[in-house]
């Protein structure tokens, strides 16, 4: 569970503010600091270019997708849909094994 998720979770449980609002401003927050992420590993040359940018197109097509399919279907069913999201990765995270043990 990421920042971005803590973020939107608090702007619309605790602000009260739509579910997409909150999710505009959650990426408002990640666009600057992802630049600023690769950057940094950019310089320090950790990053596998050939396998990175094919999986950054995919998320911008995904994101894009995400966008408009969001806007067809409505705020409320998002909103219902990414707390699914969010459960189903918590029972995940409860039940799967950890590969590396203290």
């Amino acid at each position: 569970l990421g920042g971005g998720a803590v973020l939107i979770i608090y702007l619309t449980v605790f602000k009260d503010m739509p579910q997409l609002k909150a999710q505009g401003i959650n990426l408002l927050f990640f666009i600057p600091i992802a630049i600023t992420a690769v950057t940094i590993y950019a310089f320090k040359k950790q990053i596998k270019w050939k396998i990175t940018l094919p999986i950054a197109i995919g998320g911008v097509l995904g994101a894009a997708g995400g966008f408009f399919l969001t806007d067809i279907i409505g705020g409320s069913f998002t909103s219902k849909l990414f707390g699914g999201f969010l459960i189903l990765l918590g029972i995940k995270e409860i039940f799967s094994k950890n590969a590396k043990k203290s």
